[in-house]
């Protein structure tokens, strides 16, 4: 279950409202930049999230109380590239077990309660979340592009940043016999729907 957070400026905006992420009909990506020798054939692995829940907190005509939560199971990210199916199974042990020590830390998780930004039509935002990410044991600013549309009850969300792995104690490993190894560097890309709960905008304070 998603922890009902508030804060203050929620309280402050009765037209906020809460919308719930969808998985299903959403897309989040992660692409490794690859070194060596596979860089020359321009092999950049990209991984995908499939286990992720959510929601937004936004207004349809302010950014005031904007906000997100967003947990990951770092148990579900899995290639997505057409490789044999060796070298798949042996990126996603390598990922697992050494990158991101899932039996350790099991969750990645994503907390804004400040947003900037400006309104670019109803309903339409382009944004900067100031948030920060909890990965592999490491809690850090990140700070988010996106674009928001809010259209009836939908709620579309989508941008990309770029992460460095060795800032959240991530070590670099290489894999397909060496011939694989990637950059400190990985890019996140997500195209996100949610949808309005209802009564999400009777938002009331809490003893």
């Amino acid at each position: 279950m998603l922890a009902e957070k508030l804060n203050p400026m929620e309280l402050s905006n009765p037209s906020l409202a809460r919308y719930v992420i969808d998985a299903e009909v959403s897309r989040f990506t992660v692409r490794a930049f690859a070194t060596g020798f596979l860089s020359v054939f321009g092999h950049n692995p990209t991984i995908g999230i499939h286990s992720f829940e959510g929601e937004v907190r936004l207004a349809e005509d302010s950014l005031d109380g904007a906000g997100l939560h967003l947990e990951i199971s770092a148990a579900s990210l899995a290639v997505q590239d057409q490789v044999s199916d060796k070298d798949s199974k042996e990126i996603e042990r390598l990922m697992r077990n050494e990158v991101l020590e899932i039996s350790r830390f099991p969750q990645i998780t994503y907390e804004c309660s400040r947003v900037s930004g400006k309104q670019t039509g109803r309903g339409q935002y382009k944004v900067t979340l100031q948030g920060e990410l909890a990965l592999h044991g490491t809690t850090r600013p990140e700070p988010v592009d996106a674009y928001v549309n809010i259209l009836g009850s939908m709620l579309r969300a989508s941008g990309e940043c770029i992460l460095r792995p060795t800032d959240y104690g991530i070590k670099l490993v290489s894999a397909v016999a060496g011939t694989l190894r990637v950059k400190d560097e990985v890019k996140l890309s997500f195209d996100l729907s949610a949808r309005k709960q209802d009564g999400s905008n009777k938002i009331e304070a809490v003893e």
